[in-house]
């Protein structure tokens, strides 16, 4: 194998497991050390330049950097890397004078945002610094798209979403709220210079099965729904609900109607338990509210009565795999199941929808009724019109449009300087030593065996009685502080210096994973076997160093190591040490501009 080349950018970001699965690449292990050392206001402002709604996102996220956090490796339960994202943001105090300040001086160009969701906002909060006019537009009558209109108020209060978007809406941005666009031609026609599309994916997808129209007035599509309840134009429901869905969506729904007045509430799904798309911990959460959940159930029809809803007939079905792995749901002749309800909410996926976009207008569109798009740029074939979020590939997350809106944002601000808009700026990085003995590093290097903090939550009697109690109540500091301390400071790298090295294998010895090797170097699948622990996970690299003076090289997997710093302390020569590295990504702005 080459010899690791330690300062290409990727190579530790991708150690750092964390934040290599943020799609807005959020420095997480340093922002959790700054919250064990009680510095909230510092650890948010990190926060707030990466993904811009840390007190939204640390109640929403679909955490995808949990499941690739390293401490998932040596227990079950990964650091709650979401929660204290939270406690950052609940802790923070006033930030105000950290924030920037406007007005600023404009550049002469012009940016139209369609949707007020979180890419746009995003957007708008890139570009607007550098002196765009950003105007941003929306049907709704306050901002926040999707954040605002489909996450509950018992999951997400009103005032966290106000004080965030308004970080945003402060900094000069033009907003015209409660202004449906009906027409790109026509906003084009206003002589924007470059327009975004960030509406979300705003269609539900329907149930077309017998009974659906004639029952209509008691069968509600999901996300539609929700806006209505979060708006405060529905603010009851039947005592019998059943949700057809697995998804987050359906997990909103079904807790939202229990504190609306339902008192019988299921969700059936058509898939397992397991392969539901809704987040486990928002499973566990409507579990635990008294909602069940029942499976491998497919929707025939919907009975009715007089133009009444009557209940839903089902269809058993079981998985059953051919030769190549593929599942497929096959009935398995037991009688249909009919379920008796008041109302149904429909909650089986979303689709994108550009009823206001001409066809030609300039913007193709693919088989699926998906922009055309660079993957990395977010230009369309108009090369004035640039997609993110959802209304870009589909439906995902907040945090996907954060990552969406600062890459779109990027784009438009070299396509309007008439620059290579392919062109992708480095990140910014620091690799510096931790050593300030011989025995002591600037970094907390003791493994803490505490298990995950569980994280208190109102009392239900409380909590079902009134749709706006938030639920999860949050990390208090002392729980913060402990559960800090399980993050494994995987961005304090091992770095190996090989002309220092005599061959000692002190580290080796003292290593608790075993995942240091002197041996021959060879092909990667053979050296991957007769390491001291076979390295089995090829998704995280092996660290090669050559030019020892027998010739061996020193083989580390990156994968099980624990960063503990034991070989450094180890080590007579100082051959190892351990390098806090640092990445942030460069956003719009001088940094990703020609010179």
């Amino acid at each position: 194998m080459k010899a690791t080349d330690v300062s290409d950018p990727d190579y530790f970001h991708k150690v750092v497991d964390c934040q290599w699965a943020c799609p807005a690449h959020t420095p997480v292990p340093e922002y959790i050390r700054l919250i064990a050392h009680g510095r909230h206001a510092d650890a948010y402002m990190i926060n707030w330049k990466s993904n811009v709604f840390p007190g939204i996102l640390g109640r929403t996220c679909d955490r995808p950097c949990e499941p690739a956090c390293r401490r998932g490796r040596v227990e079950k339960d990964p650091v709650a890397i979401c929660r204290l994202k939270r406690v950052a943001a609940d802790n923070k105090g006033d930030i105000a004078d950290r924030l920037p300040k406007g007005p600023f001086p404009r550049n002469g160009k012009r940016v139209a945002c369609i949707g007020a969701g979180p890419a746009s906002l995003t957007v708008a909060r890139d570009l607007t610094p550098l002196g765009y006019e950003v105007v941003v537009f929306d049907g709704d009558a306050r901002a926040g798209g999707m954040i605002r209109s489909q996450i509950p108020k018992f999951r997400l209060p009103e005032s966290v979403i106000d004080e965030e978007v308004g970080y945003i809406v402060d900094l000069g941005v033009e907003t015209r709220l409660g202004s449906y666009v009906s027409s790109l031609r026509s906003v084009l026609a206003e002589g924007f210079d470059a327009v975004f599309v960030g509406c979300g994916a705003p269609r539900g997808r329907d149930l077309d099965v017998p009974g659906r129209k004639e029952a209509a007035a008691n069968i509600h599509i999901g996300i539609d729904w929700l806006a209505s309840v979060s708006f405060g134009h529905v603010e009851k429901i039947g005592r019998r609900v059943v949700v057809l869905g697995g998804g987050n969506t359906a997990m909103d729904c079904c807790r939202t109607a229990r504190r609306l007045g339902g008192e019988d509430v299921k969700v059936i799904v058509r898939s397992g338990f397991e392969e539901m798309k809704a987040s486990p911990w928002e499973k566990e959460d409507a579990m635990a509210e008294g909602i069940p959940i029942m499976n491998f159930l497919v929707p025939k029809s919907f009975t009715h009565e007089g133009g009444r809803l009557t209940g839903v007939v089902f269809e058993k079905v079981a998985p059953k795999f051919d030769d190549k792995g593929r599942r497929s749901l096959v009935p398995t002749g037991e009688p249909d199941l009919h379920v008796a309800c008041d109302d149904v909410l429909v909650a089986i996926g979303q689709e994108n929808a550009f009823p206001w976009i001409e066809r030609d207008a300039g913007v193709e569109f693919d088989r699926w009724g998906l922009p055309v798009l660079g993957e990395k740029t977010f230009q369309s074939t108009n090369p004035k019109v640039f997609f993110g979020g959802d209304a870009a590939f589909g439906p995902k997350n907040i945090i996907w449009a954060v990552a969406h809106g600062h890459e779109a944002a990027i784009s438009i601000d070299r396509f309007l300087r008439g620059e290579d808009v392919a062109a992708r700026p480095p990140p910014m990085t620091t690799l510096v030593s931790q050593k300030m003995g011989i025995h002591e590093w600037a970094y907390d290097n003791d493994i803490s065996n505490e298990l995950r903090q569980k994280v208190p939550h109102a009392a239900p009697d409380i909590a079902l009685r009134d749709i706006k109690v938030e639920v999860e109540l949050g990390f208090d500091q002392k729980l913060a502080w402990a559960e800090a301390q399980r993050c494994l400071n995987c961005d304090v790298q091992t770095v190996f210096t090989p002309k220092l090295c005599i061959e000692c294998d002190a580290c080796v010895d003292i290593c608790p994973m075993d995942c240091i090797t002197f041996t021959e170097n060879g092909e990667e699948e053979d050296l991957r076997r007769r390491l001291m622990a076979p390295a089995l996970n090829l998704a995280q690299d092996l660290y090669v160093a050559e030019g020892l003076k027998t010739g061996r090289a020193m083989i580390k997997d990156e994968d099980v190591c624990l960063h503990c710093g034991l070989c450094a302390e180890r080590c007579p020569t100082g051959a190892w040490d351990m390098r806090k590295f640092y990445l942030e990504m460069t956003q719009a702005g001088q940094g990703c501009r020609t010179r």
